[in-house]
C-alpha cells in the first residue's frame, strides 16, 4: 500500500525551477533512502511534502490524504526530524518532548506514557530533567528524534539526522531507525553519508536537478547502472607478462596492479573468467583469493550524477 505519493510537482523559485514534475511513490513499511547531491531538490521535495512549502502544480498524498488541502490532517501523521536541531534549551530534555506532544493535542495519562516512552527510547529518561544546554551533539539529536516520535507517527522523516555526531550516537540513531521501522513506521532518511543510507535502507531513490533519475532496490540500482564488472585476485608473485596479456583482452577493460593484488575491470566476469584464468596458468601466476566486487552505492551515486554525494 503507497503512504506517500507526489505526483507530477513542480516547485519554481522565480524563474528557477528546483522540483521538475517529480513523481516518487513510498510503500508502507519502508525505509526509503532519499539521496541527492547538494541544489538538486531533494530538501525542497521535504518541505513541501511536510506541508512546510506550497508547490505550484501536481499533487502529494500522505496515506490517502492531499497535503494541499488538509496540511493539518497530514502533520497528524508525520515526525518530522530537521536537519537543524529544533530543540529548546531553556527547557529540560521532558519539557522539549511535552512541548511537542501538547502541539499534536496529547493530554493527560496519554501524554505522560508517551513522552515517556520517547525519551526512554531516545535513552534520555535518565536526563529527563535536565536541560539540552548541557547535552552532547549526540544526545541532542536523540532528544530531537524524540520530539518527533512521541505521538506515534505513520511516516518519520528523517533529515541529515547525524551531522556533527560521534560514531556511538550515530550507531544509536542508525539502530533506532530500523526499531521504529519495526515498530510499525514508514521512514524516508536522506543522509550525506552513503554507508548509512547502504546499512538501513530497502529502497533508493536519487534526485537530481529536480528529477528522479533513479529509483530501487540497492541491488536493482546495481543491476541498472554498473555496466562493468570489478573482480580482484590476490596473487603469490606477479609475473608482467601476465599482465600484459591481460590488458590486451579485447573484453578487459582495465587491469590495475596493488601490491599482490590484480584488479580487472571486465563486461561480464561469468564470461570471461576462464580466460583470466588461463592466463595467469599460462605464466605460472599461483592464485591466493579471487573476488568479485559489487558496486556501491557512492560508485552508483557517481555514475548516475557525475558528482560525488558530499561534493
Amino acid at each position: 500500500m503507497s503512504l506517500v505519493e507526489i505526483k507530477d510537482v513542480v516547485k519554481r523559485y522565480g524563474t528557477s525551477l528546483s522540483v521538475d514534475h517529480l513523481n516518487l511513490t513510498i510503500e508502507e513499511g519502508e525505509i526509503f533512502g532519499l539521496l541527492g547531491p547538494n541544489g538538486a531538490g531533494k530538501s525542497t521535495t521535504i518541505k513541501m511534502l511536510v506541508g512546510l512549502l506550497p508547490f505550484d502544480h501536481g499533487e502529494i498524498l500522505v496515506d490517502g490524504i492531499s497535503v494541499a488541502k488538509h496540511p493539518l490532517e497530514v502533520k497528524r501523521r508525520i515526525g518530522l526530524v530537521p536537519q537543524e536541531i529544533a530543540i529548546y534549551s531553556g527547557l529540560t530534555a521532558q519539557e522539549n518532548v511535552i512541548f511537542f506532544a501538547k502541539l499534536y493535542g496529547l493530554r493527560g495519562t496519554k501524554l505522560i506514557d508517551q513522552v515517556e516512552e520517547a525519551l526512554a527510547f531516545a535513552g534520555l529518561l535518565e536526563h529527563r530533567f535536565e536541560r539540552p544546554e548541557s547535552f552532547s551533539g549526540g544526545m541532542k539529536r536523540r532528544l530531537n528524534i524524540a520530539c518527533a516520535i512521541m505521538h506515534r507517527p505513520k511516516l518519520i522523516i528523517m533529515d541529515e539526522p547525524t551531522v556533527g555526531i560521534d560514531p556511538q550516537s550515530r550507531n544509536h540513531i542508525l539502530d533506532s531507525v530500523k526499531k521504529l521501522n519495526q515498530m510499525g513506521s514508514t521512514i524516508i532518511y536522506t543522509s550525506h553519508y552513503m554507508e548509512e543510507v547502504e546499512a538501513i535502507s530497502t529502497r533508493v531513490g536519487i534526485i537530481d536537478q529536480g528529477h528522479l533519475i533513479s529509483i530501487g532496490t540497492q541491488a536493482e540500482l546495481r543491476k541498472s547502472v554498473a555496466k562493468d564488472e570489478q573482480i580482484n585476485i590476490q596473487v603469490a608473485v606477479v609475473n608482467p607478462e601476465a599482465i600484459v596479456e591481460l590488458q590486451k583482452h579485447p573484453k578487459i577493460s582495465k587491469v590495475t596492479l596493488d601490491h599482490t593484488t590484480i584488479e580487472i575491470i571486465l563486461t561480464s566476469a561469468q564470461q570471461y573468467l576462464q580466460d583470466i584464468l588461463y592466463i595467469l596458468a599460462k605464466h605460472q601466476v599461483i592464485i591466493h583469493s579471487l573476488n568479485r566486487v559489487e558496486p556501491d552505492l557512492e560508485s552508483l551515486f557517481l555514475a548516475l550524477t557525475g558528482r560525488k554525494l558530499r561534493d
